[in-house]
């Protein structure tokens, strides 16, 4: 997949293109219908293009306002490259790019950058200054540009009766409801950061662990033990290990006092993942974040955790 940054830095005579529009955050099933949507109508050899921001541009307009990613930057790009897009247009979303114009928005990125011959959007598609632009509008802009646009609608949720959303993701992970969440992400959620320098204590009691950076991108899921992977994106090829995966505090020991994501990778001692960028892909979460009294009770209870990630990943 190519990824431009700018609508300058795509080539002159670039397209004709399939143009699929959006935050996708999380790459969901309900995006990904989307961009399903857009790969069949470009099946007689039209690019496929995502347009999409480096930031939700909440974050810019009203920050109060503005709720976790489900995903970063850098997993966005991964998921639109395995969603089968061509091409993403990652736009930075800064005051400037607020302040554009609903028809500049189509002139600049959709005509002149892309030659968009299609444009798909959800129906809550809203762009340009103060979000004056709507699906209607793009109608009305494709008839004058020479594009076609097709709103796609809600993905939903029979059992629920429910839309796929970012909002539904984010309060699943928040509970810890992992099962959910895949089931609206169509995989596995996960976190994606560095591995830096703990306190050491994993190794010391036998269980060493990867701690992940507090600047990893990725929605959280709630603190308590999970079953999960460790994949190594570093190298030339990616390595995954079955993991125990820990968040939180460790309220056992009262000198933690950010949460943090740690992984142990099973029956892995010697593993070197210091600077490696990984992924976490969490499975199923096996019970809550709890204090010990003491030592031995903690290490009763890792065994007891590895024994049932085991046979959760076997």
């Amino acid at each position: 997949m190519i990824v431009f940054r700018d609508p300058a830095e795509v080539p002159a005579g670039f397209g004709p293109s399939v143009v699929a529009i959006g935050k996708f955050d999380g790459v969901h099933t309900g995006h990904r219908a989307v961009i399903d949507r857009a790969r069949v109508e470009a099946a007689d050899g039209a690019q496929v293009v995502a347009v999409t921001f480096d930031r939700n541009p909440l974050s810019v307009l009203r920050p109060e306002k503005c709720p976790p990613d489900v995903i970063g930057p850098h997993q966005k790009l991964e998921l639109l490259d395995r969603a089968g897009v061509d091409a993403t247009l990652l736009l930075t979303f800064d005051e400037t790019r607020a302040a554009q114009p609903a028809t500049d928005f189509v002139r600049e990125v959709l005509v002149d950058a892309l030659a968009a011959r299609t444009v798909l959007v959800g129906r809550d598609f809203r762009f340009g200054a103060g979000g004056a632009g709507d699906p209607d509008l793009l109608v009305r802009l494709g008839h004058e540009y020479g594009f076609r646009v097709e709103v796609v609608d809600d993905v939903r949720a029979v059992h629920a009766d429910r839309r796929v959303s970012s909002t539904w993701i984010r309060e699943a992970l928040a509970a810890g409801d992992i099962a959910t969440a895949a089931r609206l992400l169509g995989r596995a959620p996960s976190v994606w950061g560095e591995v830096v320098h703990g306190l050491q204590r994993g190794r010391e009691l036998g269980y060493p662990t990867a701690n992940l950076s507090p600047d990893l991108e990725g929605f959280v899921p709630a603190d308590g033990v999970y079953a999960g992977w460790l994949v190594d994106v570093d190298g030339s090829r990616r390595i995954t290990y079955p993991a125990a995966i820990s968040i939180g505090t460790n309220p056992t020991f009262d000198d933690v006092h950010a949460r943090q994501v740690e992984v142990y990778v099973l029956d892995e001692t010697g593993l070197d993942l210091y600077g490696h960028h990984v992924e976490v892909r969490f499975v199923e979460r096996i019970r809550g974040m709890a204090a010990f009294d003491g030592i031995d009770a903690l290490l009763v209870q890792m065994a007891d955790d590895v024994e049932r990630v085991r046979g959760i990943l076997r």
